[in-house]
């Protein structure tokens, strides 16, 4: 190849150069170093908001609550709860509310779904629908005949606002925190905040508390409401929105893992709940041997959803894992917020 070919050929070799290059595969970049091991704890996962005061909740938290009157001449309710963005449940209550005439034929209630429409809520199934407007639901057939008219009603607990007794240790009253190891929190409007445990210990003892569950309408099951009354910081009556479930023993009222209430008596969300509660705490031999159980009998807004129920072993997360004749109060911060006020024990 004579010189002056090879300077002919020299631009054709370096295009077809820098085409090959541009259709080759970009090279992958270079894996990451790996990342130390860290021995600190992960955060804990990120908690829904609550809403404790009515004034900022949203516009579905007006609709929600109870509904007394009549379908097709039968005593008969219905509890309605807000599911967030508009959305609700509604639960059929044959012969009146849980605890105030409920047949608890069927068992396990009928549900429906319903979604906001308007200024009201519309729901359907089973061959009726209901429209709810803020205070009424009317009730009518497939065919759009009226069949039963129910009317917005404000239940409360006969003992909310109970006054101590003289005898009575009172725990908290608004005022300040003192009675409490350190780390209680006082809320600016004046309530005690979950998560504290009491200083004074306590063996046999009557206890009453009023309690207000947040609102959190897009939450769900054990992350909607929760926390915990233990007694002796052992043995828990579970605190939740249960509000409109069927009563379970991890649900509002129930003995946690040991006992269901024999009925669901959990108010809606931001409504004043109260709890009065007899404890029976272990017994114990001149050798510690324990002799006989912890016993709960507990009233739910005045209703009794406990009675002399046996518990053999402190129940999930109690702060004392070890039974013994005293403990404290413990009320439990599940990383949702409720409120607290008027506690009180009678110690026996």
């Amino acid at each position: 190849m004579t010189a002056a070919m090879i300077r002919r050929l020299c631009p054709l070799l370096v295009t077809a150069s820098i085409a090959c290059a541009a259709d080759a595969p970009p090279k992958a970049p270079p894996a990451p170093a790996p990342k130390p091991l860290s021995s600190k704890p992960s955060a804990p996962p990120a908690t829904a908001p609550g809403v404790t005061d009515p004034a900022a909740a949203d516009e579905d938290y007006p609709l929600q609550g109870e509904f007394v009157g009549q379908m097709r001449d039968n005593p008969f309710a219905i509890q309605v709860m807000a599911q967030g963005k508009g959305q609700f449940d509604a639960v059929m209550c044959p012969g009146g509310l849980p605890g105030a005439g409920w047949t608890r034929q069927p068992p396990v209630r009928q549900r429906v779904s319903g979604r906001r429409d308007g200024a009201g809520v519309r729901f359907s199934g089973n061959g009726w629908t209901a429209s709810l407007k803020p205070d009424e639901i009317q009730l009518l057939d497939f065919k759009g005949t009226g069949i039963g008219t129910l009317q917005r009603v404000h239940r409360t607990s006969p003992t909310l606002g109970q006054k101590p007794p003289g005898d009575a240790v009172v725990l908290f009253e608004g005022r300040d925190v003192k009675a409490f190891k350190p780390g209680a929190r006082m809320s600016p409007d004046g309530l005690l905040m979950e998560g504290c445990t009491s200083l004074q210990e306590f063996g046999d003892c009557t206890l009453h508390l009023e309690f207000m569950i947040a609102y959190m309408p897009e939450a769900r099951g054990q992350g909607r409401g929760n926390s915990g009354v233990y007694l002796q910081g052992r043995y828990e009556v579970q605190v939740l929105d249960s509000f409109g479930l069927n009563g379970e023993n991890n649900e509002c009222g129930g003995i946690y893992t040991v006992a269901k209430p024999r009925v669901n008596m959990c108010l809606p969300p931001l409504e004043w709940q109260t709890y009065d509660i007899d404890f029976q705490a272990p017994t114990f031999d001149a050798e510690g041997k324990k002799t006989d159980d912890a016993h709960l009998t507990v009233k739910h807004n005045g209703v009794l959803i406990q009675d002399g129920v046996a518990v053999p072993q402190p129940t999930a997360s109690a702060i004392l894992p070890k039974e013994a004749a005293k403990g404290p109060l413990y009320l439990q911060d599940h990383h949702n917020p409720v409120r607290f006020r008027n506690v009180w024990i009678i110690p026996k």
